[in-house]
C-alpha cells in the first residue's frame, strides 16, 4: 500500500514541475496571463503532492512498526 501512495505523490510532483516549467516559459515570453494559469496549476499539484507525500510517509512508518 505505501508504494501506491508514494507513486501518487511522485506523479503530482512531476505534474507540478511540468506546470512550473510552462509558467516560467510563458512569463519569459511576456505572456503573463498564461504564465499565471500554469503557476496556479503548479500550486494545485504541489498541494496534492504534499498531501500524498504525507500519506505515504505515514503508511511507510506503519510498515516499520
Amino acid at each position: 500500500m505505501p508504494q501506491k501512495a508514494h507513486t501518487e505523490a511522485a506523479e503530482h510532483h512531476e505534474k507540478a514541475a511540468k506546470s512550473h516549467r510552462a509558467a516560467a516559459e510563458h512569463h519569459g515570453k511576456g505572456d503573463h496571463a498564461e504564465g499565471h494559469k500554469h503557476s496556479t496549476e503548479a500550486h494545485g499539484h504541489a498541494d496534492k503532492a504534499k498531501e500524498h507525500s504525507t500519506k505515504a510517509h505515514g503508511k511507510s512508518a506503519e510498515n516499520h512498526k
